[in-house]
């Protein structure tokens, strides 16, 4: 059963109703199946106290880090189709919206590894389809407001999708260390 859901002016439903992408859509979709499969790879084997353990000097944890990444690849497929409104003004965000942003870095008390791999396979199917779907990689949006973000810049859905790829594979490279630093595997080598 295909469960549908509106975003914007596009309908998302099941992938096997999206046409099968060819050139640059293909080429931008297996490029970031890629970083997502070297992401998900550093927690194979693991229980959810594993996920959950920080094993650096940073905050970051592998469940964390699975969570951030799904929450920005939503954020960013909802830019793609309804601006920067979906995202905010971070300028104007307080310190109770900093502390919320920071949870999405934490495997939190009740999560499950299981449950936030699933997620990430949801919001990557959902990308996936809009990549598939969207009329124009070359339309735009002004960017939301925010100090990293030049006044005024606009980002196509194409920059967009080449945005969440480089967030995926940085911090696929977080995964990596941070698994290492764990138990010592390796997510190559």
């Amino acid at each position: 059963m295909s469960e549908t859901t509106t975003l914007g002016e596009t309908t998302t439903g099941d992938l096997t109703d999206a046409p099968v992408p060819t050139g640059e859509r293909a080429d931008l979709l297996a490029m970031l199946a890629k970083q997502r499969h070297f992401l998900r790879f550093t927690t194979r084997d693991l229980t959810d106290e594993q996920a959950g353990l920080r094993t650096t000097a940073g905050e970051l944890c592998l469940g964390g880090l699975i969570k951030h990444v799904t929450a920005v690849e939503r954020m960013w497929a909802a830019f793609i189709l309804d601006g920067p409104s979906v995202m905010g003004d971070f300028t104007a965000m307080t310190e109770a919206d900093w502390a919320r942003r920071a949870d999405e870095f934490r495997l939190l008390p009740g999560e499950t590894l299981a449950g936030v791999l699933a997620d990430y396979a949801e919001a990557a199917r959902r990308t996936d389809e809009l990549v598939a779907t969207l009329p124009d990689l070359d339309a735009t949006q002004p960017l939301p407001k925010a100090p990293w973000h030049e006044p005024g810049a606009r980002w196509s859905a194409r920059r967009v999708l080449m945005h969440i790829m480089t967030e995926t594979a940085q911090h696929a490279g977080h995964a990596d260390i941070i698994r290492e630093s764990l138990d010592g595997a390796k997510s190559m080598g």
